[in-house]
């Protein structure tokens, strides 16, 4: 797979070192992200059923292929403990090809991942 294949990155949050560490390692190990950065420590403020609401959250940066976004939102909903976890997909526009490479090689877009 070549940069004309399409690249996403997946950003979401979770609440704890846990949960962000469960959800980066199932993404992986599901071959559905080549590589999930955990950012510790973002503080996150946001409009919750009417509050205004402020917490200490983990940022996930997902990488993974444009074709898997969708697979990666329903691991996502399928394992958050959010009522509604952020999954908010960006293209990558370029990159360094050989990094590239690396990531379609550590992701498998097949449809069906038994």
């Amino acid at each position: 797979m070549d940069q004309r294949h399409g690249f996403s990155l997946v950003l979401t949050t979770a609440g704890s070192e846990e949960q962000a560490e469960t959800l980066a390692r199932a993404l992986v190990e599901r071959r559905l992200a080549a590589c999930v950065n955990v950012v510790p420590a973002v503080c996150s403020v946001y409009r919750w059923k009417g509050e205004v609401v402020r917490e200490e959250e983990r940022l996930l940066l997902v990488k993974t292929s444009t074709a898997l976004v969708e697979a990666v939102r329903a691991a996502v909903l399928e394992l958050h403990s959010y009522e509604t976890p952020e999954v908010i997909a960006l293209p990558i526009a370029s990159g360094d090809p050989a990094y590239l490479r690396w990531l379609a090689d550590a992701i498998d877009e097949r449809p069906s991942r038994g």
